[in-house]
């Protein structure tokens, strides 16, 4: 039977930002969730994907045998530096209604490349929260879209008190979302909770089922 956690005490939380701007709405959201992660005890570091073009996924499979991205950038700093975090907060801003392009292909290809690795799915029972920032919508849609990647990774899904945006187009307006920013602070709290109660079961001998073997069915034959 495989543990929850590993034995390290000190739980933490990853939090990606994959808009444009290093220091741009998104970011500021996150930066309170981790705010509010810290004060429970957590510790907290920002991952920017940066603003570099991002191919999608070739769908080449490779990353079955290699174990990441057959093509070498960010996607690969973040696959092999995830499976160290308790938590995983998915941020992005809003494009026509949804997720960055360059998020898109970010997220795709590092989370197919972790799914498919031989190595298994290093993400399995790690506390998974979106966030996203807009001007005015497309919001919630964008929030359906980055859960998705949790879902598919059998990751608990962390909620707040409102859905997890912020409304702005700059970070000084962000400022002025008080309702905002206390859902993503109340993210933080919910979250922390979470993780706590993941690690505190593993503490208490509770195992996690062994995964059934991967089953494929196509409905064209």
């Amino acid at each position: 039977m495989e543990p929850l956690l590993n034995d390290r005490q000190q739980l933490k939380v990853l939090l990606v930002n994959a808009g444009p701007h290093k220091a741009g709405c998104t970011n500021r959201a996150l930066e309170e969730v981790a705010c509010a992660l810290r004060e429970e005890g957590l510790a907290t570091e920002m991952f920017w994907v940066g603003n570099k073009p991002m191919a999608s996924c070739l769908a080449c499979r490779q990353c079955d045998k290699l174990g990441h991205c057959v093509m070498n950038d960010r996607v690969n700093d973040f696959v092999a530096l995830a499976p160290e975090f308790d938590g995983i907060v998915l941020g992005s801003p809003v494009h026509f209604g949804a997720a960055t392009g360059a998020a898109t292909a970010f997220y795709d290809r590092a989370f197919y490349a972790l799914l498919r690795s031989s190595a298994g799915n290093a993400l399995r029972m790690k506390v998974g929260a979106a966030v996203t920032s807009c001007r005015r919508a497309g919001n919630t849609t964008t929030i359906d879209q980055l859960n998705r990647y949790f879902q598919l990774m059998q990751m608990p899904i962390a909620t707040s008190s409102y859905w997890n945006i912020v409304h702005g187009a700059t970070p000084a307006d962000v400022e002025q979302d008080a309702e905002g920013l206390r859902t993503m602070r109340t993210l933080g709290h919910n979250m922390a909770f979470l993780i706590k109660a993941i690690h505190q079961a593993e503490q208490a001998g509770v195992q996690l089922a062994q995964p059934e073997p991967r089953v494929y069915t196509n409905f064209v034959r």
